[in-house]
Order: structure tokens, then sequence, then C-alpha cells
């Protein structure tokens, strides 16, 4: 037995010692990490910003002592931490997209103070301070406030309040605040209070704040460089919708949160401040430095929400009119005030106010508008109260413009930003979710505007062009977008931004049109303008909206709707994609269905269960008849049956005003292609675009046949209205076909088929562009469509139009002020280079080199690809890697010389050649290739070299990318534009198909258009199928 033992244990010296030093390293370890937490959670959440901008500038920051860069004031507690990274919170109502309804505000006392000096050399940032005092009242009892702010260094928060209410005079007392944190990923600041707030007084908060300008930013506030006058110079200017405004002041930035502001902004004396208001007054203050500053204050503005808030400092110019005692201003640049760039655009501003006042019977509310246009501005346009900011390309007119569609472009754009004036500002919907209130209907009075204006302008072939084409090319069954969506679907502030596409604005403008089609314009008006009213200065949603359309209808008896409106325009707003209608006109039987992409027969690509409420204008041998409703899937309608005669033939869809395609038995297409032969005047021009339109979707989408389709265009040779033409070529001259011809023998079948339709077109057109262009500066349609029929005749190998494209190009290289037609002034370029030499190509790049404007150059840019001669573009792609640089980088360079026809080959081999430099130069690891794409590029090492090879991407609207390598394992998403129309796809690359996939990116063998999208041409491949879909004799063809 051993001794006995004690309590407690007994180790070496040894071990000790091993023990203490592993607790040395474990203290160590701990106190490294606090001290990295504390930087952390006091990280600036302007740091925040430039965490993810690689080539930003820190902001500059001090340590405790050292003195505050001039203009700065002193904090009085040192900024605020953020929560993340580093700093773990409980759950709360910071991780919600949208505020709690504690707090409402009131009134914004604001004020701005940029560092924006002149004669300066502007760095990519610049510094701003602010401060902004929030009357709120508070709903709910409250000891912890949260606000909106972003990438903004807090320095000073107090709470003032309860305030005194009415005249009542007394102390205001001080609510204590203990803490501010910042809440990243909801992008909210929160301030924890030292007491309660109570329901139904009011308070102040009082903060101060400083952050960055950037120039390349166009969110929040952001900086402009440009020439005017032959010298540099610089503006600042403001872009808060959707949710930008969050990033300029602390605020509460939801739509429905309205309330007046009145704005104070610090500026150089040399430059001119605007905002939403007037001018209210003007004083001076010295900084510490002693330069002297303006203090420029504006008066009071209507409750509005924080998305309309709006600045610009500049040196600008103006000229002004007054309408209906209220002024107009446009602001641009002193040269183009001084050469008259800016006078169309003021001469029809007042006049568009004054007529949607008179169509809505609200005066425009603000005593003056002031429109700016800027060098570079990414929005294109923004409809600030007040303050409309434009891009300058958008709203100025250059003297060469005048045969051009830019009166047009101008003319809508305004329209549609002068129309949120009443649908947006006015009237706000309540939620993003709902956007389509105010730009679906500020889309649809743009032609409203217009058509006032030019009575001769034919309003449906626009609307169809501009507007309903597009939209219908991309929308479908299986996208997941309806035009109204529910607000609890949103988690994420990015998700919002993504609600500024087609839907919104192109279906959101069809369905108003469709909704006034139904009615009639009367009944339409008279809703809104009660609507209008009943919502002014304030919000609304879509159901308010459906509730003054049905009290309309309720207080008439002439039109009868077999449903509610709310239940009509739920069913086309809350579900995605659109019918197919489908009339059988021996039966008189019509059924919808949902519209797929790539439909396959006898299989169910997804249950829709939805049914739409469909509304059916329609005409019968000519002659409007009376509305009819399909209100299921399927119903009779006996007067919609055709007899036998050669002279009837049913065409539904009026004026194409309903949201979706029109499909027909056989009986019924052969009855429209008889009357298209006989007499294509005797079917609206409106109706021969809708035909043509649908019947390619429809086939394209294996609803119809081919051949269906493709004998509709038999009657071309008869068809003299270029739209028409228009929407032949772009449906069947597509990118992939011009590619696809040159590995099969298709091409001399289709040029012999439509250049015998085209002669009389192009004979009608080639004479104006040679004796009088001048003559097509007001057919809008024509100047739209101009490019197109001249690219396909030159395409097609017509003389003609190569000996013209010749003549323009030669005579504008001797005479460069006698300038190329600017509608046909791309294809003159490109096939003055196909045609030519190097001493046309060297004559390009000379004017290239002397080109200041981007447009310009990027047009020469894409015309130096057209060579056909292999060593011209190869010379062209050295260039890019090693002379001066281009505007297009190297990268841009190359892609362009891959997407025309000689150059796919040239650049293959120049990238597998010279990758190294190429990779050098581009950083393909880091940066997309082209700025006017979106492409995600994934990298991986190539075997044989240390650089990293591009290896998968993401693109849209491109079909020539140029990758040397894809190896195994990797997933390309594809979105190509073809034909108009938008197609997702994903591929999954094995290995072994390296080929394959150089295949698919250039053309020859698309995987995605083989399968589903293409015209099917290459299922016709017995000689005896293709004359009959050309309709041409064997004696005709020549391979």
């Amino acid at each position: 037995m051993g001794p006995p033992s004690s309590s407690g244990f007994y180790v070496s010296r040894a071990v000790a010692l091993l023990l203490a030093g592993l607790a040395a390293a474990l203290l160590l370890a701990l106190l490294v990490l606090a001290a990295l937490y504390g930087r952390c959670a006091r990280l600036p959440p302007s740091e925040l910003r430039h965490r993810g901008r690689p080539d930003a500038a820190p902001s500059p920051t001090r340590s405790p002592g050292q003195p505050l860069a001039t203009g700065q004031t002193r904090p009085s507690r040192e900024p605020a931490g953020t929560a993340a990274p580093g700093t773990w919170r409980p759950p709360g109502p910071w991780d919600q997209l949208r505020l709690p309804p504690w707090l409402v505000p009131l009134h914004y006392e604001l004020e701005l103070w940029p560092r924006l000096r002149p004669n300066e050399s502007w760095a990519s940032t610049l510094t701003f301070t602010g401060r902004v005092n929030i009357t709120v009242r508070c709903t709910v009892a409250t000891a912890r406030l949260l606000l909106h702010s972003l990438f903004l260094d807090c320095e000073r928060a107090e709470v003032r309040g309860p305030l005194p209410s009415g005249a009542e005079d007394r102390t205001v007392g001080r609510v204590p605040v203990d803490d501010v944190w910042f809440a990243s990923d909801m992008q909210y600041m929160v301030l924890e209070l030292g007491g309660t707030l109570q329901p139904g007084s009011r308070y102040e908060l009082q903060l101060s704040f400083s952050s960055l300008v950037y120039q390349d930013l166009r969110e929040g506030l952001f900086f402009n460089v440009y020439t005017d006058q032959g010298e540099r110079r610089v503006l600042l200017a403001s872009q808060m919708e959707p949710t930008f405004a969050r990033s300029v002041f602390p605020c509460f930035d939801e739509p429905a949160l309205k309330a007046t502001f009145n704005i104070t902004i610090i500026h150089h004396p040399s430059y001119v401040a605007l905002s939403n208001m007037p001018k209210l007054g003007q004083s001076t203050k010295r900084d510490v430095n002693g330069s002297m500053w303006t203090i420029t204050t504006f008066s009071t503005t209507p409750p509005m929400p924080t998305y309309l808030v709006a600045f610009a400092i500049c040196d600008y110019d103006h000229v002004d009119r007054t309408e209906r005692g209220k002024q107009i201003r446009i602001w641009a640049r002193k040269d183009a005030i001084t050469n008259g760039n800016a006078d169309f655009a003021l001469n029809i501003t007042g006049p568009i106010f004054s007529f949607l006042e008179d169509l809505f019977n609200i005066s425009y509310p603000l005593p003056k508008t002031d429109i700016i246009a800027l060098p570079t501005f990414d929005n294109s346009a923004m409809e600030n109260w007040g303050l409309l900011i434009f891009d300058e390309s958008l709203l100025l007119m250059q003297p060469n413009d005048q045969v051009t569609d830019k009166k047009a472009v101008i003319s809508f754009i305004l329209s549609h930003e002068i129309g949120h004036q009443w649908f947006g500002n006015l009237v706000t919907m309540n939620w993003w979710n709902d956007i389509w209130l105010k730009e679906g209907f500020a889309s649809y009075f743009e032609f409203g505007v217009i058509n006032y204006f030019n009575p001769e302008f034919p309003r449906n072939e626009i609307f169809f062009s501009n507007i309903l084409h597009n939209v219908l090319s991309e929308d479908h069954a299986l996208v997941s977008r309806a035009v109204s969506l529910k607000v609890e679907n949103f988690t994420e502030t990015s998700e919002i931004n993504e609600l500024f596409d087609l839907f919104t604005y192109n279906k959101g403008a069809s369905l108003a049109r469709m909704l006034s089609s139904f009615l009639n314009e009367n009944l339409f008006i008279s809703a809104l303008k009660s609507y209008l009213k009943t919502f002014s200065y304030s919000n609304a949603e879509q159901d308010d909206l459906w509730r003054h359309f049905q009290m309309v209808i309720d207080d008439q008896n002439k039109i009868l709707l077999p449903a509610t409106v709310k239940s009509i325009m739920d069913s086309w707003t809350h579900q995605s994609g659109f019918p197919v209608i489908t009339l059988n006109v021996s039966t008189g039987v019509i059924k919808q269905e949902p519209f797929y992409l790539g439909k396959v027969k006898n299989e169910t690509l997804l249950t829709h269960n939805d049914t739409w409420i469909i509304p059916i204008l329609w005409i019968k041998n000519g002659t409007a008849q009376s509305l009819v409703w399909l209100d299921k899937s399927s119903k009779i309608f006996p007067e919609m049956k055709v007899s036998a005669s050669d002279h009837d033939w049913v065409i539904l869809n009026l004026n194409v005003t309903g949201y979706y395609r029109v499909n027909y038995d056989q009986l019924g297409w052969k009855k429209l292609n008889q009357q298209l032969e006989k007499d294509p005047k005797g079917i609206p021009v409106i109706h021969r675009l809708q035909l043509i339109d649908d019947a390619f979707s429809l086939s394209k989408n294996n609803y119809i046949e081919i051949e269906t389709a493709l004998d509709l265009t038999k009657y071309l040779a008869e068809e003299d209205e270029i739209i028409v033409w228009y929407a032949v070529l772009v449906n069947l001259v597509t990118k992939d076909l011009v590619f696809d011809v040159n590995s099969y023998d298709m091409y001399p079948l289709l040029k012999k088929y439509l250049l015998k339709r085209l002669i009389s077109i192009w004979n009608m057109y080639s004479t104006v562009i040679r004796e009088n262009m001048a003559t097509l500066q007001d057919d809008y349609l024509a100047l739209v469509a101009l490019e197109k029929l001249f690219e396909t005749a030159c395409w097609l190998g017509l003389e003609d139009c190569l000996q013209l494209s010749r003549e323009l190009f030669k005579n504008w290289a001797n005479h460069p002020e006698n300038e190329i037609p600017s509608p046909i002034k791309s294809v003159i370029l490109c096939y003055g280079i196909a045609l030519g030499s190097d001493e046309e190509w060297d004559f390009l790049l000379n004017m290239y080199a002397n080109k200041t404007k981007e447009e310009e150059r990027i047009q020469l840019a894409y015309a130096m690809s057209c060579s056909k001669n292999p060593w011209i573009l190869n010379r062209y792609m050295e260039y890019a890697i090693t002379a001066s640089p281009f505007t297009f980088n190297e990268t841009n360079i190359i892609e362009v010389v891959a997407a025309s026809e000689v150059g796919r080959y040239i650049a293959k081999d120049f990238l597998v050649n010279n990758w190294q430099a190429v990779s050098k130069r581009a950083k393909w690891r880091n940066r997309c290739i082209s700025k006017w794409r979106e492409v995600r590029c994934y990298g991986e090492v190539h075997p044989s070299s240390e650089q990293p090879m591009p290896t998968a991407c993401h693109w849209i609207c491109l079909d020539t990318l140029v990758f040397p390598c894809l190896p195994a394992g990797h997933v390309c998403h594809r979105k190509s534009n073809v034909a108009g129309e938008e197609i997702g796809r994903e591929e999954k690359f094995e290995k072994g198909e390296r080929q394959k996939v150089w295949n698919t990116i250039t053309g020859y063998s698309n995987v995605y258009n083989r399968e589903n999208h293409k015209y099917r041409f290459t299922d016709h491949r017995e000689e005896a199928v293709k004359l009959q879909i050309f309709d041409l004799p064997q004696s005709d063809v020549k391979i």
C-alpha cells in the first residue's frame, strides 16, 4: 500500500513552466483580439465605402490631439462606431429593411458644405460636412431611434424635446444620447437614448456629419470634371433616388415619410448653388484659414420624400422663360448656352407643363423649375421637384442633330420627367414595390404629350416600337417579376435598385395604355384627376388607384366590365408574363395560355394556373368591332368566324393596345396572308407591324412553324412603310444569322429572296439620302429604321448600297465638314473601311485620335474593326496593347475586333499569342472586360503561364467574346440579345469541350440558338424545302 494521499495534485517544475507560458500566450492573444475588436467597432462608416473600392483613397484620419483639417468642425464626441464588422448585436429592428413606425419626420433643416473650389487639381474624392435638424413626431414610446445613414461619420448627435406646441413658450429639454452606432447591413444609424420619447410629442434630432464626394459614382453627392470655354472645370450634383439620400445626410429615407425641407448650401463664391426651391437669401462666412464662402438658403419645400431632395453647385450659364407666371431655367455649360444648344428644350418645357396642368386640372405647385444638363449623368434624367437633372446628351441639341431623332428623344424624356411632377412628386407610391405607379404612368404620358404637340406622329406605331416591342421580347411566364410586388418579398436595399427595369417602365406604360383603351380616354383621365387630387402631397398604393377607377365606372352606365377594375388589373400586375390568345376562325373559339420562351409541345414547363382577364378589341375586314372579354381559359365568339370568301379576315388586339400576343389557326393566318398579297394597305400599318412581330416571335418559340411567319413576308415588295421593314429585318436578319451564313448555304437564298422585295423601299430612301436628308428630320420612325435598312442592303451585297457607302465615306474624308448623315453614319463608316484599304483605315485612326467626344470615339473604334484585311486587324490589336491608351481599353478593342466577320479568327490567335501582354494590361482577375456590358470573369492559372486566364463569364447583349481557354468545371451564364430577345441559360462546360466552347462564344455552333431560338433554317437542309420557304424557283439559285 502506498502512502496516504492528501487533497490536490502535484506537477513537475517543467510542466509548471509550460503551463505558465501557455497562460501568458493566451492572455496576449486575448489582448490582441480586444485591440482588433475595438478598431473594428470604432471603424468610421466612411471607411466602409472604400473597403470595397481598392482604387479609392482612404479618408484622412487624426490622432486624438491632432488639429482638424481646414473647414472641419471638431466633433463633440468620438465618431460613432459601426456594428459591422466585428460587433455582435442581438436581433432587432435594425435587421429589418423597413423603418419601425416609432417616429414620423415633419421637417428637415439641412445644411451642406462641400469643399469644392475652382482652379484646383481635383482628386477622385473631396470632403463635405453637414448638419441636419429633423423635427419628428413620436408615435410609439421608445428609448431607441433608428434612421438611415450610409458612409456618414456622425460627429454630434443630440435630441431636444418635447417641443412646445403652438405658441407655448417654455424651455425645451434634452434627451440624453448614450450611444450612437451603425447597423451597416440595413444602413441604419441607431441612437440609444437615456430617456424615453413619449407618443404624441414632437422632438428635434440634431446631427452633424461628414463624408466624401466621389467623381466616379453617380449616387448621393458626386462631381463631374468637364471642359468649358477651353478650361477644365468641375461641378457637384446629387442623385438621391432610390435610396442614396442616406449617403448625403441622416434621414428617414422611405418614400412615404414625406416632410418639408429648408436647405442651406455653403459654396465657393464663384459657383452658383441650386436646389428644389428658389433662393431665399445669401450671406458670407470665413473658414479658419480666412477663405471666404457663400451661404445660400432656399425657401421651404412642399412635403416631399427624401429621394426628391436635390442640389447642384456649378459654374454654368442659363437661358430662361416664364410660363404662366413661373420661371423656367435651363442650365448648361457656357459654351452650350452661347451656341443655343438649350433653346429647343427651353421652348418645349413650358408648353408641356401647361398641357399637363390642363389635362389633370392641377397646377404645378412650385414657383420655379430649374433643369440642369450635366456632362455625365448615368441615370439619364431625374425628376427632382424644382431641379430636374439631365445628362446633357439627352437635353441639348447640337447643330448636326437636325436630321436625327434627337428632337423626339429630348421631347420624350422631358415629357417623362415633367409627368413625374404629378406621378411621383405630387402623389408618391407608398413604397418601392409600387414604383410602376410613377414610372409606368410617366412613360405612358410621354406619348400623350408628344401626340398633342405633334398630331401627325403615328402614335400607335411609335408606342409599339419604343415601348411594347421591347418588353414583349423580354417578358414571359417564367420571369419571376410582376409589375407590382409584395413588400414582404424585399429583404435587401439592393433589391430596390433592381426595380428600375423594363417591367416597371415599359410594361407599366403598356398596362396603363390597355386600361385607357378598354375604358375610354375621358373616363381614364377623370379617374386619374380624382386620384391625383385625393392623394396630393401624400402617398398611395395600387389599390388606391383601382378604387378611383372603380368610382368613375360606377358613376356611369355605358362601359360595362366583366369584373371590378381591381380584379381585371390585378390579373396583369400581380403575375409575371403575359398570355398568348389563339383564335380558331372556323369555330370562333379563343383560348389563352401563358407565353413561354421555347414552348415544348405536350410538356408542362411550369404550373401556371392563373389566367388573365383579357380585353379584346378587334377588327373584321378592316372595320372595328365591339369590345369583348376573355375571362376564362377559353370562350366561343361566333361573330369571329370567317367565311370561305377571300375578303373575310379578322385581326385581334386593335391598335395593339392589349398586352398580349395573338395567334391564329392555319386558316386565320392564310386569310391574313391573302389580304396582304392582295391589298396590304387594307390592313393598317400598326397591324402589319403586329402581324410580323407576333408571327416571328411565335415561330421562334415553337407556337407556329417558321413557314407561317415567312409567308407574311411575300408581299413585301409592295411595302413602303420603313417601320414595317424594320420589324421584318430585325426578326429575319439577326446577328446570329449574319455569323451563321458563312457556314451554311443560306446566304444566296436569303439574298435572292430579300433583294427582290427590298429594292423598292431601298430606291425610295437612297434617293432621299442622295438628294435631301433634311426632308426626314420630322419623320421619327424613318430616322429610327433607316440604319437597319441600309445595313441589310449592304450586307446583302446590293451594289447601289455599297457604291453609296463609298461615295459618302470619300466625300467626308475629303471634306470632313460635310458630315455623314447621323442615322446611317455607323454603317457608312463600317463599309467605308470594309471596302477600302489601309489608307482609309489610317484616315479613320487619325480622326479617332483627334476626337474628344466619347460617343464619336466609340463609333470610330467599332468602324475600324470592319476591315476585311487580317493584317490590319492584327495591327489594330497591337496598337491597343502597345500604343497610347484608347478610350476603349485594349480588351475592348479585342472584343470589337472579335465581333467582326473576319476578326473573330484573328482575335483568337492574337489572344493566344499575346496573352501575357494582354493580361498584364487588362488585369483580368479584378475587372470586367467591358464597361458597356455587364461581364463577370473568373480566372485560373494557365498550365504554361503564371498569368490568370479567363474561364467563364456573365455577359449581356454580346455574342462574340474571345477566350482561348475555358477549362472544365466552370459555368457560363449567358444572356444573349438576339432579335431583341433576352434569354437566360446556363451551360456546364465539361472536359474536352474547349473547342466547342470557342465555337459557342464565336457564334458558330451556338447551343442555345440551335436548340431553342434559331429560325430552324438548318432543320430544312434539303434543297426543295429551302426553295419552298423562300418561294424561289430552282433556276434562280446559284451557289
